[in-house]
């Protein structure tokens, strides 16, 4: 009972601003789980400019997003009063009075450490960073400077990172887990989201959001790659996520003693994951141990997921679009939960 009061107030909060947005412009940093295009402008294999990508969204087109729709971010977007999305950065879109709804500078295949980045050729979140300054300029020139700050004090900031890390860097590195225990290699990613948000409270930022690790063990291309001995999702590295949502909150607890004015959530989607892989019927899902494209077991990106590898014929019914991100259903489950995880930020 009182989680459904919690979430009927969380909407109720929520439709009384249906005609007005709850923040002026939403600010995203990290990976594929909320890129939105930016990898579309740069050189790397890491894109989703092709078909089937897109293939629910509005326009039936690819749009950048790892998904066949929207993202749990597009969604959550919409609900907190949007009608248009933040551009990716990169994109000729980011201009004018776009500017005025926030920026996307996720890069697929980036994380927190610039390594994971940089074995991707993608952009680093050091260099997401830099591109937020260079917005802000832009923001000022378009908005006058007190309504930049104003927007940059009252914007949500999102950020999604982390998965890469370990599933393309740290598990397939042989450098960094040789010298590394999984504990060693989540504090200095630890240290690192620790400094980014004190970044970005030095720049202004003040309503920070930003995701816990998911099941890795439970995403298709895990399993598929590292499960081969085990039945259902690979336990070590759903351990080693809980052990670094652990810190991570203990982090963000942190943060928020020292940075006075500072809201600060993470947003566990670890659970909400794990309850569709576990649960799939209970959400009227009907597969979640592959993805909808191809085999869906180790299909990502255009060398995997594209035209000639088909897809199934209803994505709603699937989990997973690919072999790493969730469907467009599942994305909508996803952002069901971040209203009730995040709405201290907003209100």
């Amino acid at each position: 009972m009182g989680a459904f009061l919690v979430y009927t107030l969380a909407i109720a909060a929520l439709c009384s601003h249906a005609n007005s947005q709850l923040v002026p412009a939403i600010i995203t940093f990290g990976d594929s789980t909320v890129d939105v295009g930016n990898n579309d402008y740069i050189h790397t294999i890491f894109k989703a400019d092709h078909p089937p990508y897109g293939q629910d969204f509005s326009n039936r087109e690819p749009t950048g997003r790892f998904c066949n729709g929207k993202l749990a971010t597009d969604i959550t977007a919409e609900n907190l009063g949007f009608t248009n999305y933040a551009p990716a950065y990169l994109s000729p879109q980011a201009s004018g009075k776009n500017l005025l709804l926030g920026a996307n500078f996720a890069s697929a295949g980036s994380g927190y450490d610039d390594n994971t980045a940089e074995l991707s050729h993608v952009i680093p979140l050091s260099q997401q960073l830099q591109y937020f300054k260079e917005y802000q300029s832009k923001l000022a020139s378009v908005a006058g400077s007190k309504n930049a700050s104003s927007i940059t004090k009252e914007a949500l900031y999102l950020i999604g990172a982390g998965n890469s890390d370990f599933l393309q860097n740290y598990y397939v590195n042989p450098f960094l887990n040789k010298h590394y225990t999984v504990d060693q290699y989540s504090s200095i990613l630890i240290n690192i989201f620790s400094n980014f948000v004190t970044s970005l409270y030095g720049l202004g930022a003040r309503k920070i959001g930003a995701t816990s690790l998911a099941p890795t063990g439970c995403l298709p291309l895990a399993r598929t790659i590292f499960g081969q001995h085990e039945k259902g999702c690979v336990s070590s590295f759903n351990t080693d996520a809980q052990q670094f949502n652990k810190k991570i909150n203990a982090a963000a607890s942190q943060l928020k003693k020292q940075l006075p004015g500072l809201r600060l959530v993470i947003f566990d989607i670890y659970k909400p994951i794990y309850d569709l892989v576990a649960n799939p019927k209970k959400y009227g899902f009907v597969e979640a141990t592959r993805g909808c494209c191809g085999t869906g077991t180790v299909e990502t990106t255009f060398v995997l997921c594209n035209q000639k590898s088909g897809t199934c014929s209803n994505s709603s019914e699937f989990v997973f679009w690919d072999s790493v991100h969730p469907s467009q259903a599942a994305n909508q489950v996803l952002a069901d939960s971040l209203i009730i995880q995040g709405i201290s930020l907003v209100a």
